[in-house]
């Protein structure tokens, strides 16, 4: 087994990956809050770590995958109350919501989805250790909070310290013995709240407890000095979210929560932090009316993981380029593969591989993918007709191998490069297409040249075969 190395953003390097029980691996990624429709930083966030999952599934380890829906919390009651509906309508809706986007954009489904509400047993209990060890408290407003200065170890995943936490990233609760001491557990306030039975009355989980139970009910190591293996998530739950959630799994169970903690970094628009307070999110559901899921897929991986995203239009559509590059390469090789057995191309599967075992050097990678295209178009062309059959199929192994590392590349090249034609159109492109093939058997070529030229002004390629005409839509 190859070598897999990540980046821990607990120690600032990378370190080779050392799974805690024999080959498996098991992550849990915090998943969103579904009060509103999924953004491109929640796409971002989803599609690296489905590519993580990939690579460690071509590696050789067994990968057993959780991502969470937190449907309890502040924002969700906010928006129920002010939509005139309940929770779990409202973050029902938004779940199917997402999964729809993440559908579109090829991400995995994970093995486990854990909702809070489902979890509300295991969040209890866990207060209820925490409580009786001393490591909580209740205040006067029938609160439950973490005593922070109980935990030696707290601020060591963030470098967070009692003294320098960020203070504008912690709840201001004048109930609190310390800054940065956080809500387990927020008793009933009224109408405009949600509250649940509870041993300590009635009330609902603070956001941090959520995570740290569903990972002990679903996913957690009972008799391991940690958890699970990798937690992940976007480089803004670093603190407080996971400091927290290390925090009170490490006082709950003396055990740390997970050993490779590992975040994604932002998506930026037009250079500032995507975010709803700044009003320059972008739905996914938005962004997909206009572009196929796999052609944001292909944009959102072709930077760094863990590097900031400037989105804009215009690399988008550069991105593409390479996309139609690996779809012209299958449309050969579908035109005359060899049903024979062929060997697939290892050096480039290796290599291809390594990269990505590499903290997932997606640039490294696709250097990689790109001059293999260049390389397998240059052997057709050279290729005699009997070779081209067992090369083509060749290339399509390496390209199914492809689309299992990134998700790309497994549609069928007609149907990705007619992408957002409406049947009308199609039916037109055909008949020119027609009439040019008339226009050139009656030698008539200056008119076949005004068909093409028309149809490229229109934003319609076309492409000549040794058996036929294909077309492709331009985008941009």
């Amino acid at each position: 087994m190859q070598p897999v190395y990540i980046y821990s953003s607990q120690h600032k390097q990378k370190m080779r990956l050392e799974p805690i029980q024999g080959n498996q691996i098991k992550i849990y990624v915090c998943g969103p809050t579904v009060y509103d429709h999924a953004h491109l930083g929640h796409a971002r966030s989803a599609i690296a770590f489905d590519l993580w999952w990939r690579v460690l599934e071509q590696s050789g380890y067994s990968v057993l995958m959780g991502r969470n829906f937190t449907d309890i919390d502040d924002k969700i009651i906010a928006k129920a109350l002010k939509e005139g509906t309940d929770i779990n309508t409202l973050s029902t809706h938004f779940i199917e919501s997402y999964l729809t986007d993440m559908d579109a954009l090829g991400v995995q489904r994970p093995h486990l989805e854990p909702k809070a509400s489902a979890c509300l047993d295991a969040i209890i209990a866990m207060i209820e250790r925490l409580l009786e060890n001393g490591h909580a408290y209740r205040t006067e407003n029938h609160d439950i909070y973490l005593d922070t200065h109980t935990d030696h170890a707290y601020g060591s995943l963030s470098a967070h310290t009692h003294s320098e936490a960020d203070m504008s990233r912690l709840e201001d609760n004048p109930y609190k013995r310390h800054p940065q001491d956080f809500a387990l557990w927020k008793s009933y306030k009224g109408a405009e709240d949600v509250g649940y039975a509870s041993p300590f009355g009635e009330g609902r989980p603070g956001w941090h407890i959520e995570c740290s139970s569903m990972i002990f009910q679903t996913l957690a190591y009972q008799d391991q000095p940690y958890q699970i293996d990798i937690h992940a998530g976007g480089c803004d739950l670093l603190f407080p979210h996971h400091e927290n959630e290390a925090s009170q799994t490490r006082c709950a169970f003396d055990q740390e929560l997970a050993k490779y903690w590992i975040h994604n970094g932002f998506v930026n628009i037009s250079g500032q932090k995507m975010s709803k307070s700044l009003g320059n999110s972008f739905y996914i559901k938005d962004a997909l009316k206009v572009y196929d899921g796999e052609i944001l897929r292909n944009y959102l991986l072709g930077v760094h993981y863990r590097a900031t995203l400037n989105f804009n239009e215009e690399d988008l559509l550069v991105s593409k380029k390479r996309l139609d590059k690996l779809y012209r390469l299958k449309q050969r090789a579908l035109e005359c593969a060899d049903p024979k057995e062929a060997s697939p191309t290892q050096a480039f599967q290796e290599a291809f591989l390594q990269a990505l075992q590499d903290d997932l050097n997606i640039s490294k990678a696709l250097r990689i993918l790109e001059e293999h295209v260049h390389e397998c178009n240059d052997a057709l062309n050279r290729a005699s007709k009997k070779a081209k059959q067992t090369l083509s199929h060749t290339i399509l192994q390496d390209l199914a191998y492809t689309n299992a590392l990134l998700g790309l590349g497994d549609k069928n090249p007609t149907s990705y490069f007619q992408l957002g034609v409406n049947a009308t159109f199609k039916a037109y492109i055909e008949n020119q297409i027609a009439l040019r093939a008339q226009a050139k058997q009656t030698k008539d070529f200056a008119l076949a040249d005004r068909i093409r030229e028309d149809l490229l002004k229109q934003g319609i390629a076309l492409m000549d075969t040794s058996s036929t005409t294909l077309w492709e839509c331009i985008q941009g």
